[in-house]
């Protein structure tokens, strides 16, 4: 049975131009936001992925759905030559841009205007490839994950936060509670978009995890998939080889 198709504003366009169309309307506020909803906890889960990596030692990396770029910059602990960060909204990547410019690493963090469901990329051309709470908006998933084993190298490898259910008391009902009343309620007064903000729990609801999303990457043609669970469940980091 499929799940539904969770979208921030259901109207009649596509997954893929409202999520485009919300990133848009909350770039300026994104980053503050981020930060402050998740008591700065987004940072050392990057932390986490970023230490996933080291093994393969990447030197040419793309981080998919970046945003604004918090995680291409959390990558730069791996000492990579280039980094490319992706993002279908012009938006984020307007205010990323100006982020890497001020850190005066735009040299290193190229942030470019993409689909990470149609990447243009040759095959095999990363080393690693990333995504920080992205992939739940892709409008295809399998398409999405597939394109990333597409570009990477042989023995790359990928490394994907995404948030998760935790599913032991007191995080699971602590979190319920927050992702339905205060997330959303910070959403419309700070990034005065109620919508963006209550469409995050409703995806991640819909979301497959655990088990059901490695065995979507395994499918797909990932080797040595793993799935680590963080902060008790609410958010997994997972990693595999192609």
């Amino acid at each position: 049975m499929s799940k539904p198709v969770v979208k921030p504003y259901n109207t009649e366009q596509s997954k893929k131009e409202e999520v485009t169309s919300m990133f848009d309307n909350i770039s300026a506020r994104y980053d503050f936001m981020n930060h402050f909803l998740s008591f700065g906890i987004d940072r050392i889960w990057r932390r986490k992925a970023v230490k996933a990596l080291q093994e393969i030692q990447p030197k040419v990396i793309l981080d998919i759905a970046t945003g604004t770029g918090d995680f291409a910059i959390a990558l730069l602990k791996l000492n990579p030559e280039k980094i490319i960060g992706l993002d279908i909204s012009k938006g984020m990547l307007e205010v990323g841009k100006k982020k890497m410019v001020e850190r005066k690493i735009d040299h290193i963090i190229d942030m470019q205007h993409g689909d990470s469901e149609n990447l243009p990329y040759e095959d095999g051309c990363f080393d690693a490839v990333t995504v920080a709470f992205g992939v739940r908006n892709f409008e295809n998933l399998e398409q999405g994950l597939s394109e990333m084993l597409r570009v990477t190298r042989n023995a790359g490898k990928i490394a994907i936060l995404e948030f998760s259910k935790p599913k032991k008391f007191p995080v699971k009902q602590t979190f319920q509670w927050y992702s339905k009343y205060i997330i959303p309620f910070f959403g419309k007064r700070i990034a005065k978009d109620e919508k963006a903000y209550a469409y995050l729990p409703e995806s991640v609801n819909v979301f497959p995890e655990g088990k059901e999303f490695t065995d979507i990457l395994e499918k797909i043609g990932y080797r040595s998939v793993t799935a680590k669970t963080l902060s008790g469940g609410i958010a997994t980091l997972y990693t595999g080889l192609k």
